[in-house]
């Protein structure tokens, strides 16, 4: 099974005041932290090894998550010192503790229905990811699904959800330090490497305080 990076490390400036004093996954939505959301996600799905990244307060997702034992998996963490590397250099740092090719990545400040494992364990070139229809707040989405290929032009465009799976190879000649994984992707994707899928079911971007209100009352509506 892939092993699984779950990106903890942003300072959610949009989710502040709430992200002053508690980091954005371990903000509660029904009931319990985003984090776990997705943790409790992944192992139903028989994801059982993960990484954390972290640097905004960082110390309270690992005294919270812990080992993972109690949630059925298990769980190390990747410390970012000075705010955070981006996403594209959170993942490079995280490498020496990612032991599968390809491995999958999964923003931190979702929650979703989707069903994990029918992601690809295997893909043919550097990226495959997960889109979705747009939300009111990115009206405009971020790719265009043609095919089966995920690429930068044209229209429709899809939201990219978060979930992506990644070939160590992306990565190919990156160096140490602060990066976005954008560049990375659009590269691969102008050389038709990046494959991808649509998925229609439920999804969230919590990524401000009235959002995660609206997903609090969803869920408890369930």
């Amino acid at each position: 099974m892939m092993k699984v990076m779950i990106l903890a490390a942003g300072r959610g400036e949009r989710m502040r005041p709430l992200s002053d004093t508690i980091p954005k996954p371990l903000l509660e939505a029904g009931g319990k932290p985003l984090l776990v959301h997705l943790i409790e996600g992944l192992a139903r799905r028989g994801f059982r090894d993960l990484v954390i990244n972290h640097s905004h307060l960082g110390e309270k997702i690992s005294a919270y998550i812990g080992d993972g034992v109690r949630y059925g998996v298990r769980v190390a963490y990747s410390h970012e010192e000075g705010g955070g590397l981006e996403t594209g250099g959170g993942i490079f740092k995280a490498l020496p503790l990612i032991d599968t090719d390809p491995f999958v990545v999964i923003n931190g400040d979702i929650w979703t229905d989707y069903p994990f494992d029918r992601l690809p364990t295997r893909i043919e070139g550097l990226a495959h990811l997960v889109l979705v229809d747009n939300p009111p707040q990115h009206p405009r989405g971020d790719f265009v699904l043609r095919e089966g290929k995920v690429i930068d032009d044209g229209a429709p465009r899809l939201t990219f959800s978060g979930i992506g799976v990644y070939a160590r190879a992306l990565f190919a000649g990156c160096q140490p330090g602060k990066f976005p994984l954008a560049p990375l992707l659009r590269e691969a994707m102008a050389r038709g490497r990046v494959s991808g899928e649509h998925y229609t079911g439920r999804w969230r971007d919590v990524g401000t305080p009235q959002r995660l209100d609206d997903l609090d009352r969803e869920l408890r509506r369930d």
